[in-house]
């Protein structure tokens, strides 16, 4: 049974690597469960309840941080909100028709898209344009950095 429950995390943990990339899979929420499924397989030994407390608080972190960043990035150039939710749409409709980098080119043309409409001139929309490719792939670094925490703590604990 151990060994099911350990290969279920190895998934999960898998699937939260993926969700720093796509974004309908909060990637750090998903990993965070690996670390709960690995410390029932190791009867609550692997890990200890304060450690739990933090890195659920870092997954939660990252999950809102991961918005922000990415709507920070976009204000910060001067989106309006129909260039954000251009940027959103993009995205979305990047990762079905160019996966995965359809997320980041998706998110961009998006942006630029959105941007237009409202009548802003072509320089204009390729700075936001640029302000939601450096949001978003600083909130993808940020995810990323914690599911890679997260695989760390994993492998250390599967053979402690």
């Amino acid at each position: 049974m151990d060994i099911i429950l350990i290969i279920i995390g190895i998934v999960i943990l898998l699937t939260g690597i993926a969700g720093c990339i796509l974004p309908v899979i909060p990637g750090p929420l998903v990993a965070f469960g690996a670390l709960i499924v690995l410390n029932l397989a190791r009867d609550w030994e692997a890990f200890g309840l304060l450690f739990m407390f933090i890195m659920a608080g870092g997954a939660i972190l990252m999950t809102l941080l991961d918005y922000f960043v990415a709507m920070a990035g976009a204000k910060k150039y001067g989106a309006t909100r129909v260039g954000v939710w251009g940027s959103v749409i993009g995205m979305i409709l990047g990762i079905i028709v160019i996966p995965p980098w359809g997320i980041i080119i998706g998110a961009l043309a998006g942006a630029i898209i959105g941007e237009t409409l409202t009548g802003r001139n072509t320089s204009d929309a390729m700075r936001v344009g640029w302000g939601v490719l450096i949001g978003n792939v600083a909130g993808i670094a940020l995810k990323l950095a914690y599911c890679l925490v997260v695989m760390f703590f994993y492998i250390k604990a599967m053979f402690v």
